[in-house]
């Protein structure tokens, strides 16, 4: 995608020398010379005059300066606020797809849930009975004599 705005420059200046000069002009001089200077030379891109703008075969990347270009030098006061208003209205609509697609409230949900689930686990395992040995009395009377003697081992 990188590659393609040195490419997209050139395009971009074959378009508007088939602009009327007053639109043109309405463009600040630093950006055209910009766009000149970064462009790629050896790219060869040329309008076909049979065809109209829509059909020509030009890159996105085109496409976006000259919308940027329509916007900022050429639209009306009217259409510059449609403009921006249906920008906007993507940008929250970008957001919100955002929001819903990593929403950090799945993330403690599905926390929480597992926590949940852990203390159920650990609850039941403190529930299960216990397996109680009896000892018996023989063993104990052992036992008794090793501890008053100091005997270690069983």
């Amino acid at each position: 995608m990188g590659d393609n705005y040195p490419k997209a420059y050139k395009e971009v200046i074959e378009i508007l020398n088939f602009v009327p000069k007053e639109s043109v002009d309405k463009i600040p001089k630093t950006m055209i010379d910009t766009l000149k200077a970064k462009m790629d030379e050896n790219y060869d891109f040329k309008v076909d005059i049979n065809k109209s703008f829509e059909e020509q075969e030009i890159l996105d990347e085109t496409k976006a300066i000259l919308a940027n270009i329509f916007r900022d030098y050429w639209a009306t006061p009217y259409q510059k606020e449609k403009i921006e208003s249906k920008e906007k209205y993507d940008r929250q609509k970008i957001e919100e797809e955002k929001k819903e697609k990593y929403n950090p409230d799945i993330f403690n949900k599905r926390k929480i849930e597992k926590d949940t689930i852990n203390e159920q686990k650990e609850q039941e395992n403190n529930n299960l009975p216990v397996e109680v040995k009896k000892e018996r009395f023989f063993y104990k009377i052992i036992k008794f004599f090793k501890k008053i003697f100091h005997i270690e081992g069983e």
